[in-house]
């Protein structure tokens, strides 16, 4: 009896020094593979250069990693035979040791430029106008969206989900069209109206909507669909009207500003600088195409009682693996964590061959997805290998802690709901480096390729 009491003890010791190793290779010789040899923590005299973990520091909750999924990825997905979508949708959105697990998904209110066609939800012949809402309809996003949504909530029922307004419908802007203008002051109201009637018509879909920002990349009204909205339009429309109509409603849905560059982090300062609008608002929203990611923590410094996201940053086809790779696992993966984002969203989910689909006048036409999918081929780009390195282990509720920054070997480490460790390591050197991670007072000896990304996951000791 002592000895099997002495054995487990002994097993259960030994598991918890054993590290778990999921290796990519800048030349793709292992992508996102799990090595077979378990690394150990143990007493080392090694010189070599030292990730230092500090599990008493800890920073902001995780709620997620993963992608946008576009009208246009839908339609892709929904072109798929069944059974081969259903593979699909386990493969990227079941939580268990085959799977990635992606636990964040961004979706687009009304049509983005990934769609096939601009639309929203309520649109009318020219010169027509609903201010009751009453030829609302979420028909298109019925055709694809909501059902690939469905299908996905059966396999992780606990996904979170954003919704981003690419545009307000026509007959609410200034200039009646998809493309720029703005919201006309006398529609700020009714436009917070069908906000909260797509809330209500998605959750009527059984799917919940957990956030939303007000409007995607707000000082780009060159997309199709967009719609510029300065900010201290964002500030009156949030604290006059969608802030109260999500409030008169009953909404639990977070309602989350900014959406776009880290070159003005201003924007949401100075939203967030009024009372009245901050009172309403969950945090602010980024994307990386100008700017640096450091800003999201200069906005976290001046408003540290709301949160910060990463909603957007795409890999241009046809993709170039290790710089892509390098490029997200550092400024997304690594540099918005580090930063205080609680989520990291890659833009977007698939596309066809061709970049297909998306709008004219506008529309993105060389944007990879994580996945390209030609009908029921599927092949997986740099961005499904970034997602999967955090997303399959840094589950929702994980809490970022302290971890030092070398500059060859950037790096963010996590403490997981059910006490594991995880570390995410990429090597930025010209040639392979060896280093120690030292955690409670032992070590690990690691190597890593130049240009490698390596999670490690270990039960905390």
């Amino acid at each position: 009896m002592w000895l099997m009491v002495l054995t487990n003890a002994t097993l259960f010791a030994q598991k918890k020094k054993e590290i778990e190793v999921w290796l990519t290779n800048a030349d793709q010789s292992a992508l996102f593979e799990k090595q077979q040899t378990l690394l150990s923590f143990d007493k080392t005299d090694s010189h070599d250069s030292t990730i230092y973990i500090d599990g008493t520091k800890a920073f902001q909750s995780i709620d997620g990693f993963g992608f946008s999924l576009t009208g246009g990825s839908a339609q892709l997905m929904m072109k798929m035979t069944p059974a081969r979508r259903a593979a699909l949708i386990k493969e990227l959105f079941a939580v268990n040791d085959k799977n990635i697990g992606i636990s964040y998904l961004r979706v687009s209110i009304g049509a983005s430029d990934l769609n096939e066609f601009v639309f929203s939800y309520d649109d009318l012949p020219a010169g027509q106008t609903d201010p009751a809402l009453t030829k609302f309809s979420l028909a298109q996003d019925q055709k694809d969206v909501v059902p690939v949504l469905k299908e996905i909530l059966a396999v992780n029922p606990k996904i979170k989900i954003l919704g981003s307004p690419w545009s307000a419908p026509v007959w609410m802007k200034d200039n009646n069209d998809t493309r720029g203008g703005s919201l006309k002051p006398d529609c700020f109201d009714v436009y917070a109206r069908y906000l909260v009637k797509y809330v209500q018509a998605m959750k009527a879909e059984g799917i919940t909507i957990d956030a939303i920002t007000v409007q995607n990349e707000p000082l780009h009204p060159g997309n199709n669909p967009s719609m510029l909205m300065l900010a201290p339009d964002q500030a009156r429309f949030v604290k006059a009207n969608l802030g109260p109509a999500f409030k008169a409603a009953n909404l639990k849905t977070k309602i989350v500003i900014y959406d776009h560059n880290c070159d003005k982090p201003e924007y949401p300062i100075s939203i967030l600088n009024d009372p009245e609008a901050k009172k309403y608002i969950s945090g602010s929203a980024f994307h990386l195409y100008a700017g640096n990611i450091e800003a999201l923590s200069v906005v976290h410094n001046a408003h540290p009682d709301k949160a910060v996201y990463f909603t957007e940053q795409w890999m241009g086809a046809p993709g170039n693996f290790k710089k892509d790779l390098a490029q997200h696992i550092n400024k997304l993966t690594i540099g918005a964590t580090r930063n205080w984002s609680r989520n990291v969203i890659e833009w977007n989910l698939a596309a066809d061959p061709a970049s297909n689909p998306h709008t004219d006048r506008g529309g993105c036409t060389s944007c990879m997805g994580g996945i390209t999918i030609d009908q029921d081929k599927v092949i997986r780009n740099p961005a499904y290998y970034v997602v999967a390195h955090a997303a399959k282990f840094v589950r929702p509720g994980s809490v970022r802690i302290q971890s030092n920054l070398l500059t060859s070997l950037p790096n963010v480490a996590f403490k997981t709901a059910d006490h594991r460790v995880v570390l995410i390591v990429i090597n930025n050197g010209a040639d392979t480096q060896k280093f120690n991670v030292s955690y409670k007072g032992r070590q690990m000896k690691a190597v890593l390729n130049s240009g490698s990304v390596a999670t490690y996951v270990w039960q905390s000791i």
